[in-house]
């Protein structure tokens, strides 16, 4: 099976969309998504700089809605039939209209609504993220939990992003486990912890209005890498995974129980196949950063075939 893969935040890079401008469509589909995500995202996809596209109101439906650009541009190529559909973090909302469970504006609409709060939860404290990349994973965790951090995503290939005050980072910086680098990520706050508790009432509140479906393709959650046959599940684990840990590793250890033959990462592409290089050996994968890589996508959906 090949699987489909929405990127989350930090994705992004300036000036990114520029090239997704010239392809059929594209400019009337980012209009429209801007409209319902209420962020220009012409603008920032094509202008803007990296602080600018680095803040969470800006870079999340931005994100989104470059994944979904993508998708629609591969849909209108090659049959999607038989692929399999999961996004990391914000990128699941991509996931969603992909397989069907959200349409596309509501998706958009859901995510401009949830980047708005999560900005405004990561204001109340002086909050932050850092990648722990190496090292024993028992010694990382445990390090992690020393500082009253949590382990808010655990994407395998040998990578755990630490999440809390900004003073336990530096004191997990200056005691990082044997064998393990500690970085410090540009984000504006500790997400998928508790720390973002106030935004979920208010996602939670935007996603009652919206009717979801069940989903059309094999989908998988963050919440604990299973396969979710249910629209309103799914939709519920939308809003509540906002402040509860990304386990991208469990999602990719379902991706081989699933029998898995290739990956295809979508725009902004690049950190989902990175991981994927570690942990998922042997399996090829493709980053779809511009419209030319989708002539490589297609050729591996094809080799699937």
């Amino acid at each position: 099976m090949i699987i489909i893969a929405c990127p989350g935040q930090g994705s992004q890079t300036p000036g990114f969309l520029s090239e997704w401008l010239e392809a059929p469509g594209a400019r009337e589909f980012l209009t429209a998504a801007s409209e319902r995500s209420g962020v220009d995202l012409i603008a920032h996809g094509t202008e803007s700089d990296a602080d600018t596209i680095r803040d969470t109101a800006i870079a999340q439906p931005l994100i989104v809605a470059a994944s979904l650009l993508a998708w629609r541009a591969l849909e209108a190529r090659t049959s999607l039939d038989g692929v399999g559909v999961a996004g990391h973090s914000v990128g699941e909302f991509a996931a969603a209209a992909a397989a069907g469970v959200l349409d596309a504006g509501d998706a958009l609409a859901l995510v401009g609504t949830r980047g708005r709060a999560m900005a405004a939860a990561a204001t109340r404290a002086e909050t932050g993220m850092a990648a722990v990349v190496g090292g024993v994973e028992a010694d990382v965790l445990a390090a992690i939990e020393a500082q009253g951090l949590t382990p808010a995503n655990r994407n395998g290939g040998g990578q755990i992003v630490a999440a809390g005050t900004r003073e336990a980072l530096a004191a997990l910086g200056e005691n990082a486990p044997r064998a393990a680098r500690v970085i410090p990520l540009q984000v504006a706050g500790a997400f998928h912890t508790e720390f973002m508790a106030e935004a979920v009432p208010v996602l939670s509140e935007a996603a009652a209005a919206i009717t979801p479906s069940d989903p059309v393709r094999p989908l998988w959650t963050n919440a604990d890498g299973s396969r979710v046959e249910s629209g309103a599940r799914y939709l519920e684990l939308l809003v509540s995974q906002i402040a509860n840990p990304v386990r991208w590793d469990a999602c990719m250890t379902s991706f081989q129980d699933a029998g898995i033959t290739g990956l295809i990462e979508l725009t902004p592409a690049g950190a989902l196949t990175g991981i994927a290089k570690r942990a998922l050996k042997g399996v090829p994968t493709v980053a779809v950063k511009t419209p030319a890589d989708l002539d490589d996508a297609i050729a591996l959906i094809a080799d699937a075939a």
